[in-house]
């Protein structure tokens, strides 16, 4: 039997936009993964979560603080920052992890924004430190990206909101302790929504969890609000003004979630390649195959041009622009590229790729949820041509 070939490290084309403290940071970040996640990946997506100490973990490498102000807590970062810790987390090949490890990127920026400072002191740095989750609680039973049409509602009563109603599919449901909610205080439409901070263990707050097709790792839940009292210390910004805060959140989540994406389409191309080189068919390695190779170059093509958009859109970001229709598009060329690359991983692997523990079989299960989440594939192509005037 010939020797099995050393593995290869597929990285990243050089890029002009990353610095040498871009790079320590991608250092310090895949040593984190190898070491706190990756060997229990599989473990963890079969029991449905991950433990808690995770979070200090991750904040012991600086993850969880990035992006936020330092008076709190958080470390000033551009977007890069943001984009070397998605790709390098998805090289676990367990989305789930990241999800909820990283759940706090959506929940909190609203309080970072518009919070008061007594709402920041107590909820930021506890959560940049790990000692607390937060999660985003919008979509709802009867509406998902119609965000305007949500029906949870919050009825002032003297130093109280009373919230009634319920969310779905709320990522790190079943176990945040600061949950940022959007709620219904005006009328109809985007003019009447606010945001509120509920609390584990408000009376009258109670959580399902559910099972999904992937992301298996990151906890899922429903919440219902039976009559909850919220006090009105924790609104976030301005009565009626949640709308602009929500979609102030989009852009940020959207190139994370492409960030991803990308990482895990790469991390499919990594696998296959070594795959493809150590499985032996017809009397010589896979690769050699030109079917095997061509597939492998489409993977790579279609990778290394959504990085390029991808980087290119977080520099606009960094220089004051909004590019909103563009964020859109990517978010699709992302999504797609994965599910691609997810596809051909797993074809390639044949039977191996089908079985469980596998990292490709675990990322084809992911590929719809990335189309789904954030916005779906059908809104973004529709936000996106609206943004465009056509």
């Amino acid at each position: 039997m010939p020797d099995r070939p050393a593995p290869l490290t597929i990285e990243p084309a050089p890029s002009p936009f990353l610095t040498a403290d871009h790079l320590a940071f991608r250092d310090t970040m895949r040593r984190f993964v190898a070491r706190e996640i990756e060997p229990f990946a599989s473990t963890w997506d079969e029991e449905g979560g991950f433990p808690r100490r995770l979070y200090e973990r991750a904040a012991d490498v600086g993850l969880l603080q990035l992006g936020f102000p330092a008076a709190y807590g958080g470390v000033e970062a551009d977007p890069f920052y943001g984009i070397i810790a998605a790709q390098e987390l998805a090289r676990a090949g367990c989305g789930g992890v990241a999800a909820s490890l990283l759940s706090h990127t959506i929940g909190l920026p609203p309080v970072a924004l518009a919070g008061s400072e007594a709402l920041k002191q107590r909820v930021l740095p506890a959560v940049l430190a790990g000692q607390r989750i937060a999660a985003l609680a919008i979509t709802e039973p009867g509406c998902g990206s119609d965000v305007a049409a949500i029906a949870t509602t919050a009825r002032r009563d003297g130093e109280d909101y009373i919230v009634n109603g319920s969310k779905t599919f709320i990522t790190s449901g079943m176990r945040a302790d600061f949950i940022t909610v959007a709620v219904r205080t005006g009328g109809e439409g985007r003019g009447g929504i606010s945001l509120l901070l509920l609390e584990a263990g408000m009376p009258g707050f109670s959580r399902t969890e559910l099972r999904k097709m992937g992301w298996w790792a990151s906890d899922t839940a429903t919440l219902h609000f039976d009559a909850v009292r919220v006090p009105a210390a924790n609104l976030i910004g301005r009565e009626n003004d949640g709308f602009r805060l929500i979609m102030h959140n989009f852009n940020r989540e959207r190139l994370g979630m492409a960030a991803g994406c990308i990482g895990s389409a790469r991390l499919c191309l990594e696998e296959t390649v070594n795959y493809a080189r150590m499985r032996r068919t017809f009397g010589r390695p896979l690769i050699a195959h030109q079917v095997v190779r061509h597939k492998l170059a489409d993977m790579a093509m279609r990778i290394e041009a959504s990085q390029a958009y991808l980087e290119q859109l977080a520099w606009q970001v960094m220089q004051g622009e909004n590019p909103v229709a563009s964020i859109c598009l990517l978010k699709n060329q992302a999504t797609l590229t994965l599910e691609f690359c997810a596809r051909e991983a797993v074809q390639s692997f044949g039977g191996a790729g089908y079985v469980r523990g596998a990292k490709v079989e675990r990322i084809y299960r992911e590929v719809r949820v990335n189309a789904i989440g954030g916005g779906a594939e059908e809104i973004m192509r529709d936000l996106a041509a609206r943004q465009m005037g056509w």
